[in-house]
């Protein structure tokens, strides 16, 4: 080892983790797998739930468009009908 060179730090930050890397121990990589798993696993239930909110939103829509569409007829002049009774002078007081 004849030869020194100087080692330029920001250098070093960049590309020194290409060429070097810190071994983990046994139990630090069974607690990272363990981790891993459990943010899997709460990832899937949360898209389970967002699907399932998603499909009750779903039901919700196409019942109201059914009820919707089943709507009340106005009938000008017909007696005991509720969008005539309202618009009559009597119920509106003149």
């Amino acid at each position: 080892m004849q030869c020194v060179t100087a080692v330029d730090p920001t250098w070093l930050a960049e590309l020194g983790p290409m060429f070097f890397s810190i071994k983990e121990d046994y139990q630090s990589r069974v607690l990272k797998r363990k981790k891993e798993r459990q943010e899997v696993s709460e990832m899937e239930r949360d898209l389970q739930e967002l699907n399932d909110h998603q499909q009750r939103m779903k039901k919700l829509e196409e019942e109201r468009f059914k009820r919707s569409r089943r709507g009340r007829i106005a009938t000008p002049g017909l007696q005991g009908a509720p969008s005539t009774l309202l618009l009559t002078p009597l119920h509106l007081g003149l």
